[in-house]
């Protein structure tokens, strides 16, 4: 039987029951990798309950430096009866299943064209401890010190990882340093020459890149672009952006007398939590909720009236499975639309489409400048497989001779100078009114803020032409966004093609590698990641140049698509789907074989 041999360039898959303490054992396997300077890239892919449903963790090694999911498993680390079957059907021929061999398994609970290797990891526990809790969580120990034996992952990087994560408690990490090298003598003794994916130590595949989340990054994003006030109901799978922002608040939001600089709300729900982003947007702070899809929809008549009042709010939303409570701990990116239209009637928002935790941190700073540029909402649209995995990521960088961009917000000095003010009157042709802060002036300067229609001077009125020319002006205000916002990237291929892709968000790390697969069986591709909605004119002149355009995205309905074909007019047949649903983030090869099947079509057809 053949197997699989690589060093630096595999997938490794830990199937876990949630709540067993495996967690922090298998982030200890990807951080030493990482550690021994080999780019990885892991997912942890879990039930939406504490304790007791699957879990899963997946370690993409990749010497090449590939950060998506590459699909397929070389080795399965199966320690979970309830998905035994599921986890041996999805381990690539030639591969290996690590499992726990306390309990003989008949032979057809077995494949014949994968290598096991079986440990009696329950044993040996049950032999070496009498807490049942040790015995828990030192078995995980004694799996990762038999994976790095077998791998060759130098233990001493493990237990550098051990004594900072028990500085302090040094009881904690001498059992732990026992039962790793338990399970490395165990290996060693038992195990060897078995394991044909191995581990080198490299330098400077890493470089200044540094490994961080997405809804960290976002949260650190919003202090450094100035927010001081966060509102925000709990929500899988956002709530931790609002704590890093608590945790970051702490260090830079607070004076040396202990003041706080900043106001941090955990409201009664998400309808208030928009109330009070609203509220506080309206009265010159710079302001931000964090939720994910079905606290969008509570938030729409709020977002509706910040959009029509021109009330600057920033929202990161954290998408998630849906509809409805849908999957609550599964990634999709089907909230596009729902945010791009979000409330009733005519209403369009701007959404900025992050790639990784660096964007995350970008966008989210961009966000703040732009609510206060546009007056208007603005999204961060992350997601789960950015928001809560740890990804290698370049630096995040601040300019500190940056400054905010407010807008145009008059000052008493322009008001006392007789400057007129009219709130809603477009007086730059950019569709964007000038506005004042609540007291500015003691006698000049001041209006009466309504979602209802009113006429340039913000005096109410349901005539006609005072409705067209407010919401005309808005479409104006809309295109101007489309100059302000990140820019989208482009990814020429080696030889001119008249097709291209497009992309968004966190498809773009499997798609870069999916394209490069492509480039080398001979299909060429213009890649094209949209980095924000509205689409800049770089967009329609993209697809106007290509014969056909692939859109790649992660949900059902082809939500991104719609939009193209929604605000650019573009011609249906022209763009094809390419989708991708089920709640676990996109692979290469998934990518990779749908664009070539779509491309076998298209040949067939031009014949």
């Amino acid at each position: 039987m053949s197997r699989i041999d690589a060093v630096n360039d595999f997938v490794v898959k830990f199937a876990n029951v949630n709540g067993s303490g495996s967690a922090s054992a298998n982030e200890l396997f990807a951080k030493a990798i990482l550690r021994m300077g080999v780019p990885v890239s892991p997912r942890n892919i879990f039930p939406s309950n504490i304790q007791g449903l699957p879990t899963w963790y997946e370690v993409r090694v990749s010497e090449a430096g590939w950060l998506g999911r590459r699909g397929g498993v070389d080795m399965m680390v199966a320690m979970n009866p309830q998905t035994w079957a599921q986890d041996v059907a999805e381990v690539d021929a030639g591969g290996y299943l690590f499992y726990d061999s306390t309990k003989p398994l008949p032979p057809e609970a077995f494949r014949p064209d994968i290598h096991v290797i079986g440990m009696p990891v329950t044993a040996i526990c049950n032999a070496t401890y009498e807490d049942s809790r040790q015995r828990q969580l030192f078995k995980n120990i004694m799996v990762l010190g038999a994976l790095s034996q077998l791998m060759d992952v130098d233990p001493k990087v493990i237990e550098t990882l051990f004594a900072e994560q028990y500085r302090g408690k040094e009881r904690l990490l001498d059992s732990n340093v026992r039962a790793l090298h338990a399970g490395r003598e165990f290996a060693r003794d038992h195990l060897h020459d078995i394991m044909g994916l191995k581990v080198r130590a490299q330098k400077d595949l890493i470089g200044r890149r540094i490994f961080m989340e997405g809804n960290a990054a976002a949260a650190l994003g919003c202090v450094y672009g100035g927010a001081t006030v966060c509102a925000w109901y709990p929500i899988t799978p956002s709530s931790s952006v609002a704590e890093a922002f608590q945790k970051y608040c702490t260090k830079f939001r607070t004076a040396e007398d202990g003041t706080s600089r900043h106001a941090i709300v955990q409201a009664e729900d998400e309808i208030a939590s928009i109330g009070i982003v609203t509220g506080a947007g309206w009265n010159g702070a710079r302001a931000f909720t964090a939720t994910s899809g079905p606290g969008v929809s509570l938030m729409t008549e709020f977002l509706g009236l910040a959009y029509f009042a021109e009330i600057p709010l920033t929202l990161i939303n954290v998408q998630r499975g849906g509809p409805s409570t849908g999957m609550p701990t599964r990634t999709q990116q089907a909230d596009l639309l729902s945010c791009a239209y979000a409330s009733h009637g005519d209403t369009k928002h701007v959404l900025l489409l992050p790639q990784d935790p660096k964007e995350c941190f970008d966008h989210a700073a961009a966000a703040l400048d732009l609510a206060d540029r546009l007056q208007t909402p603005v999204f961060v649209m992350t997601d789960l497989d950015i928001g809560m995995n740890q990804r290698l990521c370049d630096p995040l960088e601040w300019d500190d001779a940056r400054r905010y961009d407010r807008g145009k917000v008059m000052t008493a000095e322009q008001l006392e100078a007789g400057r007129e003010f009219a709130r809603y009157k477009d007086v730059d042709g950019d569709g964007i009114p000038w506005r004042t802060l609540p007291g500015t002036h003691p006698s000049r300067g001041a209006y009466f803020t309504r979602g209802t229609t009113r006429d340039p001077q913000a005096l109410y009125s349901e005539k006609g032409p005072d409705y067209v020319y407010n919401v005309e002006r808005l479409l104006k205000k809309f295109a101007t966004a489309a100059t302000l916002v990140p820019q989208p990237v482009a990814r020429p291929a080696m030889r001119k093609t008249s097709l291209g892709v497009i992309y968004l968000g966190s498809t773009a790390p499997a798609m870069d590698e999916a394209l490069h697969a492509l480039s080398a069986a001979g299909i060429a591709l213009d890649g094209l990641r949209l980095r924000a909605f509205p689409f800049p004119e770089s967009v329609r002149e993209f697809i106007d140049s290509h014969g056909h355009v692939f859109v790649v995205e992660q949900n059902r309905d082809a939500q991104m698509r719609t939009l193209l074909i929604n605000e650019l007019e573009a011609a249906p047949d022209k763009l094809i789907k390419i989708l991708h649903f089920d709640g676990t983030p996109i692979t290469a090869r998934f990518i990779t074989e749908a664009i070539t099947r779509q491309v076998h079509v298209l040949a067939t057809q031009a014949f």
